[in-house]
């Protein structure tokens, strides 16, 4: 019998085998510090969880339609006009089955064999994977530190041909929790949307992102572009990874497109998890959330003090998300080789950067301090032990 071709070549994401790891050396009675993989440590709100219960009552729960619970898509608008002064209209925005799914019929109704799409090189790697499903090419764009590992204006523009048809942006970013300056962002969706690209922004981490100098939150590419498409989550800023929600908001031309899709892809998105993310925007969750963020900037201060300390560098500090990116060049071991090490001696887990493309491949490691701090603490303990036996 035969395998899809589209099967055969894709990637892995080589972090699980990093986390599969980590789950044996568990088993066998070790404790490993999961600093690998992208959770939040705080799990979904009280309010969410109460919600939850309530609905799972024996209620009949049939489908919502397949763009989303109408309450859940007003409130999602709300959210945007309160905490971004962005006004979207629901009917643009489409509830999905987290937000792998929101890039899933995103991809499968903008790409066509042989689009070009563009991406920094490092990013994240199942968005490669989304367009090569559906024929199209990823354009990987070189990026550094001195560009905060994002695409700028000028990158953009020497990436371009006639096939190009998109960009891809995540801001702030994973690997490197960085965002790209409003200013650039703009100017770069401007000069897709003037040669009729599709402008993909993955907001994942947005909420999570510092606040600009005034102290008001970040601010989306909605207010920037109107027409952009914006991938957004309840996995990261809201703590509900497992519950897998997302949205998208769309142009009003590609609403149609997106139905039908999602209709075939996944019908709908769970019902009683719909219901229960109502309660993730009243005042008491909202207000969790901002504490939650403190948190994690002030985990992110803690773990480049003590990064520093054992002297493992980190050439960009993160404004957003919850990760930075290390550079381990110094150390004389490729990032691949770090990352057995670590985890097999000291029983730290990160993530490679062979993960996120080739650029940083071999250099950078990923740690997530979406951890417990106490975990944080133990980690770079570990990670200084294992650098003192390198010499």
């Amino acid at each position: 019998m035969k395998i899809s071709r589209r099967a055969i070549e894709t990637e892995p994401f080589h972090a699980l085998a990093f986390g599969q790891r980590a789950s044996e050396l568990q088993a066998e009675g070790h404790r490993v510090v999961k600093l690998s993989v992208g959770e939040p440590s705080f799990g979904a709100p009280a309010a969410a969880r109460e919600a939850m219960r309530e609905v799972m009552d024996g209620r009949p729960m049939p489908y919502t339609s397949s763009l989303g619970l109408p309450a859940l898509r007003e409130a999602i608008a709300g959210f945007y006009r309160d905490q971004h002064g962005v006004e979207v209209d629901p009917a643009r925005i489409v509830i999905t089955s987290g937000a792998s799914s929101a890039l899933l019929v995103v991809a499968a109704a903008t790409i066509d064999p042989g689009d070009e799409v563009i991406m920094a090189d490092p990013s994240y790697p199942s968005n490669r994977e989304l367009v090569g499903a559906f024929g199209g090419r990823v354009v990987s764009v070189p990026t550094s530190a001195q560009t905060r590992f994002q695409l700028d204006a000028r990158s953009v523009a020497s990436a371009w041909t006639e096939m190009t048809t998109a960009i891809m942006i995540a801001s702030p970013s994973n690997p490197a929790g960085t965002s790209v300056p409003f200013d650039e962002l703009a100017e770069i969706c401007r000069f897709a949307k003037d040669r009729d690209a599709w402008r993909i922004v993955d907001e994942i981490y947005l909420n999570l992102a510092d606040p600009q100098p005034d102290g008001s939150p970040a601010r989306t590419v909605l207010a920037t572009d109107p027409d952009a498409i914006v991938i957004n989550s309840f996995s990261k800023y809201f703590g509900m990874t497992g519950w897998r929600l997302g949205w998208a908001v769309l142009p009003e031309a590609l609403l149609p497109a997106l139905e039908w899709l999602a209709m075939n892809f996944f019908l709908s998105a769970s019902a009683p998890i719909q219901q229960a993310a109502l309660a993730c925007f009243t005042e008491e969750s909202l207000a969790e959330y901002e504490r939650r963020r403190v948190e994690l900037v002030e985990r992110r201060q803690f773990v480049l003090e003590g990064l520093a300390e054992i002297g493992l560098p980190v050439p960009v500090p993160p404004d957003g998300a919850f990760y930075v990116y290390i550079d381990v060049s110094g150390t004389g071991l490729d990032s691949w080789t770090f990352c057995e090490r670590v985890l097999e001696e000291v029983h730290v887990a990160l993530t490679p950067g062979r993960d996120f493309g080739t650029v940083t491949a071999d250099t950078h490691v990923r740690l997530s301090y979406a951890a417990e701090r106490e975990e944080l603490a133990e980690g770079i303990r570990r990670l200084g032990q294992f650098l003192t036996r390198l010499g």
